[in-house]
């Protein structure tokens, strides 16, 4: 279980260490919320390993990934790219994108993220959130 984030007065700043995370499957594979929803926070910051992913977008989010380590490709709306270590870029929402490889991640998004605003074109699925919501009440 992961530990409580701790915050400076009037929630000012917020610190989580990777060790006090706990790893989470995702869209991209699997993931280490390191500053996420429910911490209060306008940004997430994630530590993810990707390993072929499943292609997704999201509506609102802006993403930042930095890639730690690892090699592969990442497709941007049909476009593959290479990925190393060191490459930075950013996919502002709409944008389908997926990865193939293995690659060690962190990205940043603002807003934070919402399993609401994740979406798979190739599907007649409906958000991630909303599949979760329903399977709630069943």
């Amino acid at each position: 279980m992961a530990r409580k984030a701790l915050k400076g007065k009037a929630g000012k700043w917020t610190l989580r260490y990777l060790d006090d995370s706990t790893q989470e499957k995702s869209a991209c594979g699997y993931r280490y919320r390191l500053l996420s929803s429910g911490d209060g926070t306008n940004a997430f910051a994630h530590v993810v390993r990707i390993r072929d992913s499943t292609p997704h977008y999201h509506r609102k989010t802006t993403e930042i990934y930095y890639v730690i380590e690892g090699s592969g490709t990442m497709t941007l709306d049909g476009k593959e790219v290479p990925l190393r270590a060191g490459a930075c870029f950013e996919l502002k929402p709409g944008v389908v994108h997926s990865a193939r490889g293995d690659v060690l991640v962190l990205v940043i998004g603002i807003p934070t993220i919402s399993d609401e605003d994740t979406f798979f074109p190739q599907s007649s699925e409906p958000p991630v959130g909303a599949r979760r919501r329903k399977a709630a009440r069943r």
